[in-house]
């Protein structure tokens, strides 16, 4: 057998593979979050989401909406040097991302149940 015969059945078996995993992973919302960002915005996104009142007036007087700190937990960078993971009981996290073209810093304070948005901050 030739040796494009074999690369001819590798990726027609590979593609074969492809379109079955997109069969059975469709709608099941399997994500790939692999990285340490990646896990703990997932683990920040999974739970109840809470605003102190210091962050409520910051986003009142700002104009800025949930959607867009929503945005930020589901984009943003963590700043894990900053950051206070192993504080108990409840970790602090810095993330930093990008309102209105503004950056931004999040202090996020991770905690078991619920996740507390405890500070956001205009960046210069």
């Amino acid at each position: 057998m030739s040796l494009l015969k074999r690369f001819g059945y590798y990726f027609g078996g590979f593609a074969i593979g492809l379109v079955l995993l997109a069969f059975f992973l469709n709608g099941k919302k399997a994500s790939c979050d692999y990285g340490p960002d990646a896990r703990v915005l997932k683990n920040i996104r999974t739970k109840t989401l809470e605003y102190s009142t210091n962050a409520t007036v910051f986003m009142t007087s700002k104009g800025i909406d949930t959607t867009k700190i929503n945005y930020i937990l589901y984009k943003g960078d963590i700043n894990f040097s900053k950051s206070d993971t192993r504080k108990k009981p409840c970790g602090v996290y810095f993330v930093e991302g990008e309102i209105d073209g503004k950056d931004a810093v999040l202090t996020v304070e991770n905690c078991e149940k619920t996740t507390t948005i405890e500070k956001i901050e205009f960046t210069d």
